[in-house]
């Protein structure tokens, strides 16, 4: 499955060509581009589908979508084994 995520923006790399930025999925950041929503500002929380900022996105409704979608599952199966080792990190208890 393939889910349409929500994420804060980062950063956005305004010299880029499609425009791109960085989006944190709640411990797991990925580039996505931008270029539909090209006066979105670092800090605003976006929809991302397919590598795409397709719109924005209100905080609370994005954590609660992160929230549900850790839930079930659905954030594991999205973004793997990088998903669990971005929250092992954040806790501070990645095993060495």
């Amino acid at each position: 499955m393939c889910l349409a995520v929500p994420g804060k923006v980062v950063s956005i790399d305004h010299r880029a060509d499609p425009l791109t930025g960085l989006i944190d999925f709640g411990g797991v950041r990925k580039q996505a581009c931008l270029e539909y929503l090209p006066d979105v500002r670092v800090g605003e929380y976006v929809i991302v589908h397919v590598g795409f900022a397709l719109q924005r996105l209100d905080e609370e409704s994005a954590r609660a979508s992160l929230e549900l979608f850790g839930q079930l599952g659905l954030l594991e199966e999205e973004f793997g084994d990088a998903w669990e080792q971005a929250a092992r990190q954040e806790s501070g208890s990645e095993a060495r």
